[in-house]
């Protein structure tokens, strides 16, 4: 069975033969592959075609794929039962070790997924301050919750508008949209609506306009001005979180939020989304308080014990600076790459996650994001998948590395993407 065969199947049973959009390529051209195996550094399609993987699920492979302590882990749990539906004890495990590595977080309540961790605090932040409005960031992804599925209108603190069919303008309105990396900007939300601002939502490090850092300050004046008028600050780690240090963004860059959103890293590869904070807030959620919020498999068993895994072999190891190592050698890689065959191109980096940007500018936000030249990249995407590599097909995503991408697979990565650039 071809890639071809089994995605004309796929369309015709699921919505763009998909259950996320961005995997039908649609941004980039060409067709799909459909995955069927992945180990370490690898994955391998149904042809039998193998890539090094740089896509690493979106994020959450940080040991790469089918790492042997996660597999044990999950088989062990496995023959003890799926789902019960009650409390196990691998949710006080999973807590005890998220809360030792962030200490902003006091109390944490696990979901599902990053998008019910979002929506989830965003109530949370609502039923706490007893206030309406939520302030989020244009090219913020922070789930398919409504209320953040929102664009930016004129202006730079105006109400959001519908980002989507589905959504109620009413809804919309309740979100203020700002430019990321914009103090002024959300200096003028606050002084406009600032008594009725709940929280100001926010990727610490911006991973789905592409790698977006935030610029020295940013995140400091966003404690400073919420802290001012008793606004939530959550930040939205759900890539960040175990990712960029053990403590996450929040610990990178030493601002503490009020909530934190987590997922990816934290699932090692299984479902699964938390949010926590400060314990005062936190147990303003039922059943210790009001704000309602519940899940049939939220901590699934299954899901635990990945997670217990994937941090329990990252605290022991320690594995930060060889990721930091190998994902510059593969940027400064690239960017020779790239250089010596002429193309303009501005590569963004924290730790083990970047972009490739095809423009000169300096990318800082949204608007400087989409300034890349995106024919080019869907070029480059085609010629690197040819070439057996693997990235997100998307202008407006991270590449993510792994503990278990070798010196070797970097140097290898870069002979194919040579190869790759040079076609294009």
């Amino acid at each position: 069975m071809t890639n071809r065969e089994l995605f004309e199947r796929a369309k015709k049973l699921m919505p763009g033969g998909v259950s996320s959009p961005v995997r039908a390529f649609k941004a980039v051209g060409g067709e799909p592959i459909i995955a069927t195996k992945g180990e370490g550094s690898r994955i391998w399609d149904v042809e039998g075609k193998e890539y090094i993987d740089f896509l690493m699920s979106w994020g959450p492979l940080i040991l790469g794929h089918s790492h042997p302590r996660v597999v044990r882990a999950l088989e062990e749990q496995a023959k003890k039962g799926l789902s019960y539906g009650i409390t196990n004890p691998h949710e006080i495990t999973l807590a005890e070790l998220v809360i030792s590595a962030m200490p902003s977080v006091e109390m944490v309540r696990f979901v599902s997924s990053g998008t019910e961790a979002t929506m989830s605090a965003i109530r949370l932040a609502r039923g706490y301050t007893g206030r309406k409005y939520i302030v989020k960031f244009e090219g913020c992804y922070h789930g398919h919750y409504d209320g953040l599925l929102v664009s930016a209108g004129s202006g730079v603190a105006t109400l959001g508008i519908p980002g989507t069919p589905g959504v109620p303008e009413e809804i919309a309105n309740l979100t203020i949209v700002l430019p990321y990396n914009d103090v002024d900007a959300l200096k003028e939300a606050f002084e406009r609506y600032g008594q009725d601002i709940a929280c100001v939502i926010v990727e610490p490090v911006a991973g789905n306009m592409g790698t977006v850092l935030p610029k020295d300050g940013f995140l400091q004046a966003l404690r400073e001005i919420t802290r001012q008028y008793s606004s939530l600050l959550i930040f939205d780690e759900v890539i960040t979180n175990f990712r960029v240090s053990k403590g996450g963004a929040q610990e990178l860059y030493s601002v503490e939020p009020d909530l934190t959103c987590m997922g990816k890293v934290l699932g090692g590869g299984m479902p699964l989304g938390a949010y926590g904070g400060k314990r005062e807030i936190m147990e303003k959620v039922a059943p210790e308080g009001p704000v309602y919020q519940a899940g049939t498999l939220s901590g699934n068993p299954m899901a635990m014990v990945a997670g217990i895994a994937t941090l329990s072999e990252l605290f022991e190891k320690n594995p930060y600076e060889y990721l930091d190592e190998i994902t510059q050698t593969l940027c400064e890689g690239i960017s020779k790459i790239l250089k010596d065959k002429g193309i303009p191109h501005t590569i963004n980096r924290v730790a083990s996650m970047l972009t490739v940007f095809f423009t000169d500018q300096e990318v800082y936000d949204y608007r400087t994001a989409k300034s890349s030249d995106l024919g080019l990249f869907a070029k480059f995407f085609r010629a690197l998948l040819k070439e057996g590599v693997l990235i997100p097909p998307s202008q407006f995503e991270a590449w993510f590395l792994s503990t278990a991408h070798t010196k070797e697979d970097i140097e290898e990565a870069l002979n194919r993407i040579e190869r790759a650039v040079s076609l294009i």
